[in-house]
């Protein structure tokens, strides 16, 4: 299964009876996964199985889905209520004669809530029913091509985070190879500064420092860390091959990487290996990054 990336657009288009409409599908990343779906009045009841068939398809993403609908031949008529305007012109008769008003005009009758109503198209029951079927459907097509286009940019994300891996293990071998981490390189550093502290006084027990050393230079091996990363890569690299929803795991994956250079880094006591783990940092940074886009 193929890497999939949580931005992504589609648009489907469909017909049926009377009706035509049109799904445009937006995705963006976010935590978990959600459908934000816009439709038109009375066509609520298709929500449900749309929400239904895109968390079969999606794991993560916000999905914006908006619906429009056209119907052919749909001329809305207007009709004047004839109770309602009894009712004012009643009331109007009743103050004409207790104040000196001008007589309504038309216009202003007509302009009253409630006596002008616009009458829909009566609707077929079949062909509601057709048309919503048909709704779906386009929905479906519509959110295929936005498994695609999410696929398409996987693909591209896949061969980033591939490539940032690779610069990882470069830099980590780098690191390994490193002279100022080698034993007789540290001991040569520890040897100088002891004997630097020896000269300005002879209250140094010369064992006891011998000792500390030791301990320091124990301290210092990023051994262990280079181990973790090394096995770090091996996971991405599987993940990565793999595909599929790896999105939250790789993020985890970024945070160890994190943990374990910043360790090299406060470790270092050489400022090529520093410059190393800044780098390698930099460009875990840049994995993560990357990572955030992944379903």
């Amino acid at each position: 299964m193929a890497l999939s990336s949580m931005t992504g657009f589609a648009r489907s288009h469909g017909a049926s009876g009377p009706y035509t409409f049109e799904w445009e599908l937006k995705s963006v990343n976010a935590k978990g996964f959600d459908l934000r779906l816009r439709l038109p009045p009375g066509w609520d009841d298709i929500e449900a199985s749309a929400k239904k068939r895109a968390g079969e398809v999606l794991s993560r993403g916000t999905v914006y889905a908006n619906l429009n609908v056209k119907r052919a031949n749909a001329v809305s008529s207007i009709r004047i209520n004839e109770d309602v305007l009894a009712s004012v012109l009643k009331v109007a008769h009743a103050l004409a004669g207790k104040i000196d008003a001008v007589a309504p005009s038309i216009d202003g009758l007509l302009a009253i809530k409630g006596v002008i109503e616009v009458v829909e198209p009566e609707s077929n029951e079949e062909e509601d029913k057709a048309a919503r079927i048909a709704a779906l459907a386009a929905f479906e097509q519509a959110l295929a091509d936005l498994v695609k286009m999410r696929r398409r940019e996987g693909v591209t994300l896949g061969q980033i985070l591939s490539q940032r891996m690779d610069e990882i293990e470069r830099l980590a071998k780098k690191a390994e190879a490193a002279p100022g981490r080698k034993p007789e390189a540290i001991r040569a550093r520890l040897a100088e500064q002891i004997a630097a502290l020896l000269e300005t006084s002879d209250r140094f027990d010369a064992d006891r420092l011998n000792q500390e050393a030791i301990m320091i230079a124990t301290k210092a091996d990023i051994r262990e860390e280079l181990d973790r990363i090394a096995s770090h890569i091996a996971q991405a690299r599987e993940m990565i091959g793999k595909g599929g929803a790896v999105g939250r795991r790789l993020d985890f994956l970024a945070q160890e990487f994190n943990r374990e250079v910043n360790t090299c880094c406060s470790k270092s006591n050489d400022i090529e290996l520093t410059n190393t783990g800044l780098e390698m940092k930099n460009v875990v940074e840049q994995f993560r990054e990357q990572v955030q886009n992944l379903e």
